[in-house]
């Protein structure tokens, strides 16, 4: 296997290639240069567009990119495929629906594709037929290319069944041709190892207070972290800590999520902090997580930052519920990765999360966007510890039978043994 991949930064950084897939031989494509540009899309190599359209980001939405550039973009991938034998392969193994598949188209038009999609341009082509934001005016000629480059696709790897049923007919692909390849977790790393006690007040205290990466002063002038004292108080007492785990995005809910653990705090005799684990400094949409703190005085909510991917396990022992209030979360990365550390989650029934908690025995489910339902969840998580260790269990159970490494691969093979017969 050879992996094309790009890459931000020195070795030894999470965002470099070569250090995030050590051990792989990869083709790293570095972007460094192109961040610092005038234009990021017209350096050479050029840097990647995204599906999201976020103000002042150097990766400005595919929608927005004019034909000039989308033709730039892929003669830089048409080189770095070339250059990595791409001519060569068995078969392509193809990261979303971007510019590389055209130059792939280009490059090696006989070698099969195998596309992967992971609902960000499911979500961008949503927004395209609903009427296309402000600024976009490449809109109609993006979705053109994703259905071109989907139906030029062997088989299209999907996240979820419910991507299953709705891919085929956003695409225009033959349902046979889409296949249910759900995300997993690494069975070494996300192991069940509970942290109680002093030492999980520990571990929080390491995170809020001595190392405190949710305070990010730039965007919120005039914070100042939290004492030791308050975190001692919230998490040395055995109280049940509720953790989200992602983006501080608008489609996460983040702050229904505040308001709903600020009203069911109400209803509770004993502290339940909420920990919101994530939200890349600087980068956040709609109302930031703690202007809603402030706004509903809600107390127990604790913002823990950027942490990187090794530290989650860690976070997830040290918690005994997940809480993930997103609309639209194709898959839901992180209630497997919790799950297979022993906790239950909370989600919303829609998409991903639904097949993936068993309502009454791996966690809770609740309608989209309904505060009042996310409020009785989190009462009757944090007032019930047997039911809570009872459906944690069988989650972790779930985890290990169907979303662990070792068993996602082998459906991966069959799949690529099928495209390359």
């Amino acid at each position: 296997m050879t992996l094309l991949s790009g890459s931000l930064g020195a070795a030894g950084e999470a965002s470099n290639a070569e250090t995030f897939f050590a051990g792989a031989d990869v083709r790293a494509v570095d972007y460094s240069a192109a961040l610092e540009a005038p234009d990021p899309l017209a350096a050479d190599p050029p840097f990647h567009p995204s599906y999201e359209d976020r103000a002042d980001a150097a990766d400005r939405v595919f929608a927005a990119v004019d034909d000039t550039t989308y033709e730039h973009l892929v003669g830089a991938w048409e080189r770095e495929l070339a250059a990595a034998g791409a001519a060569d392969a068995d078969l392509l193994h193809l990261n979303h629906l971007t510019p590389i598949n055209e130059a792939a188209a280009r490059v090696c038009p006989d070698v099969p594709v195998v596309g992967h999609l992971h609902g960000t341009e499911l979500l961008m082509l949503r927004d395209i037929e609903a009427g296309p934001p402000a600024g976009w005016a490449h809109a109609a000629e993006w979705a053109d290319r994703l259905r071109r480059w989907a139906q030029r696709c062997e088989r299209l790897l999907v996240l979820s069944p419910d991507a299953v049923e709705r891919v085929p007919g956003l695409l225009g692909v033959e349902p046979e041709r889409v296949v249910w390849a759900p995300n997993g977790f690494d069975p070494d790393a996300f192991v069940e190892r509970p942290v109680r006690g002093a030492e999980r007040a520990a571990l929080w205290r390491g995170w809020l207070v001595d190392d405190p990466r949710g305070w990010d002063e730039s965007a919120r002038p005039g914070s100042v972290g939290y004492s030791a004292e308050e975190v001692e108080a919230a998490f040395g007492g055995g109280a049940p800590v509720f953790c989200y785990v992602g983006r501080y995005t608008e489609v996460k809910r983040i702050p229904l999520l505040i308001r709903a653990h600020a009203r069911a705090r109400e209803l509770l005799e004993t502290p339940a902090p909420l920990v919101l684990l994530g939200g890349y400094p600087g980068e956040w949409e709609g109302e930031h997580p703690l202007a809603v703190v402030r706004e509903t005085g809600a107390e127990e909510v604790f913002l823990a930052g950027w942490r990187g991917h090794d530290d989650l396990p860690a976070g997830l022992n040290a918690s005994d519920v997940l809480v993930l209030p997103s609309v639209h979360e194709q898959f839901g990365q992180v209630i497997v990765e919790a799950s297979a550390c022993g906790l239950p989650s909370i989600a919303v029934n829609a998409h991903g999360p639904a097949t993936i908690v068993r309502p009454g025995e791996t966690g809770w489910l609740v309608p989209p966007d309904d505060e009042d339902a996310m409020v009785e969840a989190i009462v009757e998580a944090a007032s019930d510890p047997e039911r809570r260790e009872r459906l944690g269990a069988a989650a972790r159970k779930d985890a290990l039978e169907h979303y662990s490494w070792p068993a996602l691969v082998e459906r991966v093979a069959r799949v690529y043994d099928e495209v390359r017969g």
